[in-house]
């Protein structure tokens, strides 16, 4: 026996009922559809609740709105930091470690506990982490946010220019 001589069984398949196609298609005249009135005719729109409001247009389209000057970072803790094992802490070298993604902005939080000290570059710091890393005696640098992630500059509207 080979695969193109299998079949199913005498009686196991029937062919589809073919509406619409006249009397020679069993389906013949109203074709299912009934007698007359909007149903029988082509005509119902999709999603046609009979005259109700439809849920696509009950449901709200767009709700509140995007700030465009949020500015996003990404969260390093302190005993991140400690775990690093390195005196100084750039945002390439946490990109490096795996520990941000790159283009990141960094905000480094205070959770954990620093034993050394580190010189940290970031683009912001938590009050806590900040005062942590002092105490620690090591530094803090607060690396400027890039143009595409802070405000606009001062000299011109940027909205209005859009």
């Amino acid at each position: 026996m080979k695969l193109h001589d299998l079949a199913p069984p005498k009686g196991a398949t029937k062919a589809r009922r073919r509406v619409g196609r006249g009397t020679g298609g069993k389906g013949h005249k109203t074709a299912g559809r009934g007698t007359k009135g909007q149903k029988a005719r082509n005509t119902m729109p999709a999603g046609f609740e009979g005259g109700q409001l439809p849920l696509m247009q009950r449901i709200p389209k767009l709700k509140g709105f995007t700030n465009p000057y949020r500015v996003a970072y990404t969260p390093v803790n302190l005993a991140a930091l400690e775990e690093l094992g390195t005196d100084e802490v750039t945002v390439e070298s946490l990109v490096a470690a795996g520990l941000v993604r790159p283009k990141a902005l960094v905000k480094v939080l205070g959770q954990g506990t620093l034993t050394r000290a580190v010189r940290v570059s970031a683009q912001a710091f938590s009050k806590s982490a900040e005062s942590a890393i002092t105490a620690a005696g090591g530094s803090v640098e607060r690396v400027p946010l890039p143009y595409a992630h802070g405000r606009p500059p001062a000299s011109g509207n940027a909205l209005m220019n859009r």
